[in-house]
């Protein structure tokens, strides 16, 4: 989403624990002070990392639709299990800094363990609780249709819709002690009486007297008049008959060992100025993402949203999937070919807020209620100044239910293979990141600024995820570097699988705008793509969709700007701007892979340098669609030097297959020569120097190693292929030499025990692996140099521009 946060977030290096000063003071706030809960067992779900309680008693009392809730009286006769387990937190030992924190975390573990016994003991556990799709919404039972609505606050209720002519004085409903009001409409003839595809709403009197309509809650689709300017949507009774049902043909493709995640927007990937569908996406586009050997498709804007310009983040209908793209079918058809392209699928969901719409939005349910009988918080709480959106209740049970339930539905029924959530910065504190500047004092993580309602319902959803699905894949956006996001919920984290590196891609656009190639410190770039927290993984990325927007433009954009326009043809030799811009292109995309993170993202077009911003139809632009798509006759026209930066990133990719860098927990920076401009560092068993001197080649250029053993290039940015200049050669042997004493580090070149020497050109990336002797003669056929599986451009129309002569090059490599 994009960021209104001025953040600046400061979390600790990849090798070692943060070492920011802490206070020690305790925070009143999160002390246990109710009467304990007792413990009678706990256990480790193996495949899940998530912890089962068994409670003997609990004296909370619950409003739950389905099941009266008594209230009970405490047992202090386990007392000491719980006290025990409270005392040994694991999130403590893996980053003992946030001992002087442990009373905010024990508040926090017995606030999910209350929530979590209350919803195993009266709704039959997580799982059933999630389910919440099969009893609210519209519902086939016993010859019928069953609709149930939350509306605690409403005075009568009726369901109205083309079936009954809008009037509902036929079809009221009745109202339980929890506030669901409820009705059942039988068949007639054995039929359906509300026919599949057509118009439902829930009208209700709210305490003034007046008459509502609004769309349910649970309405599983929801469309708009196209004939009407600014029409309301209208709730969609969905429920084709078998024939018309899509039923999924390929099971879910087995979870990579590293996300490469392609993030896209269905409705914007069209080549041509219109709204795409689902099932044009599935047959043009996931054949480009497959073939540029990305593992995994982010799948942006999915929930419906009555205003196409939010990038789908304000969502109004959560159960919904997007009509502008086609069908619930369609998007089912969509995952289906995606898995049978081998693609994990993930969706970008938003929990963190809701759109303010009234009319087609879940805030049309709010009708002046208390906290307890709306989805939302009352008051200046549940407003989001900076977004105009509404704030949910996570304390909520009914809240709970209809959140956790959005999540199993989108993987039951869709079959998508995770979430990425948005806003979790947003959801984690109370001032939702506002005009605060996270500096990396633990104190601004823990404190009366924390939401811990929102946290506890976070660990709950990342719970529920993982066991419906232990393969699946959920990240978290925060910009605020919250420790323990990334670490599992028996440990009292919040167990999400991985948090974007959302710093990255601030850094890349200061340099590119800010600084002048000789300015650029490689040390400080080293940093910044190091800077993650300690056992918490994370997803790197140069540039997402935020970076795309209009009034922003992309790394290929900000580099080479109008000359994108006249000077990206092959068929002519490469203006300086172009040249460096591509060069540098490549190996900003490649270093923020290799170096930034246990996973890697690029957005739509990125990945071949697609020219201007993103620009949705609005007021502001005529309502115009022309940069709100994807040129991909661009990357696919042969003579023009897009092709070139889409080559290098499909074997990017391609390399990782081969060699799991990405999923490596050896990650080693050798050197930041900020005179020669040059990194070097290990990733796994793979050496990759990048040289970022807009001038030097450095010929016999010594970098350290780990293993002995003789060195082959195994992907080189400045092939031909890549729109490079050839310089170096890659059928060279490259052998170690042993540096200073073995077993003393600080003897050693660079702290490492072997080297070796090396050509580097100005502006490249060259990656060497070490070649299994033993296993040379197969390897040389199959890994002799990544790139040279892409050849897909035509070398000949290139003009030849090397400053290195090959063999001088394959002379100076022996060395």
């Amino acid at each position: 989403m994009v960021s209104s946060f001025a953040f600046n977030p400061l979390i600790s290096s990849s090798f070692n624990i943060a070492s920011t000063t802490h206070h020690t003071s305790t925070n009143k706030q999160h002390l246990v002070t109710q009467k304990p809960v007792q413990l009678a067992l706990v256990y480790q779900n193996p495949n899940n990392g998530c912890k089962v309680f068994h409670f003997g008693s609990i004296y909370q009392k619950v409003s739950s639709g389905f099941k009266g809730v008594a209230v009970m009286t405490d047992d202090k006769s386990t007392m000491s299990s719980v006290e025990e387990d409270f005392e040994n937190i694991g999130l403590l030992d893996v980053d003992s800094s946030l001992k002087p924190f442990k009373d905010h975390f024990k508040y926090r573990l017995k606030k999910y363990l209350d929530q979590k016994k209350l919803i195993e003991d009266y709704e039959g556990g997580l799982e059933e609780f999630a389910k919440g799709y099969l009893k609210f919404g519209f519902n086939r039972e016993e010859d019928g249709i069953v609709y149930r609505e939350w509306a605690p606050a409403a005075q009568e209720a009726q369901i109205i819709g083309d079936f009954n002519g809008w009037d509902g004085s036929n079809h009221h409903m009745e109202k339980d002690q929890f506030g669901v009001w409820s009705i059942k409409i039988p068949d007639a003839d054995g039929n359906p009486v509300i026919p599949h595809n057509s118009r439902v709403k829930f009208r209700f009197k709210h305490s003034d007297g007046f008459w509502v309509d609004r769309i349910p809650a649970w309405i599983k689709y929801a469309t708009v008049d196209p004939s009407r300017f600014a029409a309301p949507y209208d709730g969609v009774y969905w429920d084709p008959p078998l024939s018309e049902r899509y039923e999924f043909k390929y099971p879910r493709p087995p979870k990579p060992k590293a996300p490469r995640i392609y993030e896209a927007h269905v409705g914007m990937s069209s080549s041509e100025p219109r709204i795409n569908s689902y099932r044009e996406f599935a047959d043009d586009i996931l054949p480009r993402i497959q073939e540029n050997n990305y593992n995994t498709v982010q799948l942006m804007a999915v929930m419906e949203h009555s205003y196409y310009a939010s990038f789908g983040y304000h969502v109004t209908n959560f159960f919904a999937v997007s009509s502008r793209s086609g069908t619930p079918e369609d998007l089912k058809y969509l995952i289906d070919k995606a898995h049978s392209l081998g693609l994990h699928v993930l969706m970008d969901v938003v929990h963190s807020h809701a759109s303010n719409n009234i009319t087609d939005g879940l805030n049309g349910f709010d009708v002046g209620q208390s906290s307890q009988e709306s989805y939302f918080h009352t008051g200046g709480r549940g407003y989001h100044k900076l977004w105009d959106s509404r704030l949910f209740n996570y304390a909520n049970w009914e809240v709970l239910r209809f959140l956790l339930s959005n999540l199993r539905w989108w993987l039951d029924e869709f079959k998508f293979d995770g979430f990425r959530f948005d806003g979790v910065t947003s959801m984690l504190y109370h001032h939702h990141g506002i005009n605060m500047a996270f500096t990396g004092d633990y104190n601004e993580y823990f404190s009366e600024s924390t939401d811990v309602d929102a946290v506890v319902y976070l660990m709950l959803a990342n719970c529920l995820v993982h066991n419906i699905l232990p393969d699946a894949t959920v990240i978290a956006e925060d910009v605020s570097g919250m420790p323990g996001l990334g670490r599992p919920v028996f440990e009292a984290g919040i167990g999400f699988d991985y948090r974007l590196a959302m710093a990255i891609p601030d850094k890349w656009i200061d340099y590119v705008k800010n600084k002048k190639d000789y300015e650029w410190s490689m040390k400080e770039i080293s940093s910044n793509l190091t800077n993650r927290r300690y056992t918490e993984k994370c997803v790197a990325y140069a540039e997402s969709h935020d970076q795309s927007i209009v009034g922003d433009k992309t790394i290929a954009f900000l580099l080479m700007d109008e000359e994108m326009y006249s000077s990206m043809s092959c068929l002519t030799d490469a203006s300086p701007t172009i040249d460096r811009g591509i060069a540098l292109h490549k190996i900003i995309h490649f270093l923020t892979m290799a170096l930034g993170g246990e996973g890697y993202l690029n957005f739509m077009g990125n990945e071949f340098g697609h020219p201007e911003w993103i620009d949705f139809p609005r007021e502001g632009n005529g309502w115009s669609y022309e940069k709100c798509r994807r040129q991909w006759n661009l990357v696919d026209t042969d003579h023009l030097r897009y092709k070139f930066m889409n080559a290098f990133d499909r074997a990017m990719n391609m390399l990782d297959d081969k060699f799991s860098f990405l999923a490596s927990t050896k990650q080693i920076v050798s050197s930041t020569n900020n005179e020669d401009k040059v990194i070097v560092f290990e990733r796994g068993d793979l050496v990759f120097v990048f040289n970022f001197h807009p001038e030097n080649t450095y010929k016999g250029y010594k970098i350290g190693c780990d293993l002995p053993g003789k060195y082959r290039v195994a992907l080189d940015s400045d092939a031909r292929e890549f729109g490079g200049h050839g310089r170096v050669g890659h059928d060279a042997d490259h052998f170690t030499s042993p540096e200073g004493i073995p077993g003393v580090p600080e003897t050693n070149f660079n702290n490492r025990p072997n080297s070796f020497k090396v050509l580097s050109p100005p502006r490249t990336c060259v990656v060497y692996y070490r070649v299994d002797e033993s296993q040379e003669e197969s390897n040389s056929a199959n890994l002799g140099g990544v790139e040279e599986s892409f050849a897909a451009a035509d070398t000949d129309a290139i003009p030849d521009v090397s400053t290195e002569n090959k063999e001088d090059a394959v002379v100076t490599d022996i060395l």
